[in-house]
């Protein structure tokens, strides 16, 4: 279906970008701790910081989008798969590819209603932090199409391997 230099490339960006996520999520984990960290001592001294909830329920909704990447990238999400097990090989492969196709659809969906989340908060400013509104439902367009490209992934991955005549496990059948 792909050649082998396209895959190569495919799997190197795949995992820059893996890193990358990973990268992102620890600096604003790190960050949320210090926001709320500093809200705390703050409050505790008499002296609350202004800015500390707004800037930890942003870097919070965050934290929870680049999870949802990760845990998508890593297949980590729970699947409950008992009577999907129960069907025969053939029948196993083509219901994960439409499952699939399910979830890239929910992903797709969830980018566009993401997208017009963000169009309709870039001029709102955030009340007490100097950022728009719309790095609040950015996270909604990035974990929408993460779930979309990883979704269709595993779905063509699937294609080639009943194509192949392997077993949807990715085993030649004995």
């Amino acid at each position: 279906m792909f050649r082998p230099a396209v895959m190569t490339l495919i799997g190197t960006f795949a995992r820059a970008f893996d890193r990358a996520v990973r990268v992102l999520a620890a600096i604003t984990l790190t960050a949320l701790t210090l926001a709320v960290l500093l809200g705390v001592i703050s409050r505790a001294l008499g002296d609350p910081v202004a800015w500390s909830d707004e800037a930890s329920r942003i870097l919070m909704i965050w934290v929870a989008a680049l999870g949802w990447v990760l845990a998508t990238r890593s297949r980590a999400h729970i699947r409950i798969r008992f009577f999907h097990d129960l069907l025969p090989p053939l029948c196993w492969g083509l219901s994960e590819i439409m499952i699939n196709a399910a979830i890239a659809l929910f992903g797709l969906l969830l980018s566009a209603y993401g997208l017009e989340l963000v169009h309709r908060n870039l001029d709102v400013e955030a009340t007490s932090v100097p950022l728009s509104m719309a790095w609040l439902y950015l996270p909604l367009l990035l974990g929408g199409l993460s779930t979309a490209l990883q979704a269709s992934a595993e779905s063509a991955e699937m294609v080639m391997r009943l194509r192949a005549g392997l077993h949807p496990s990715g085993e030649r059948p004995s």
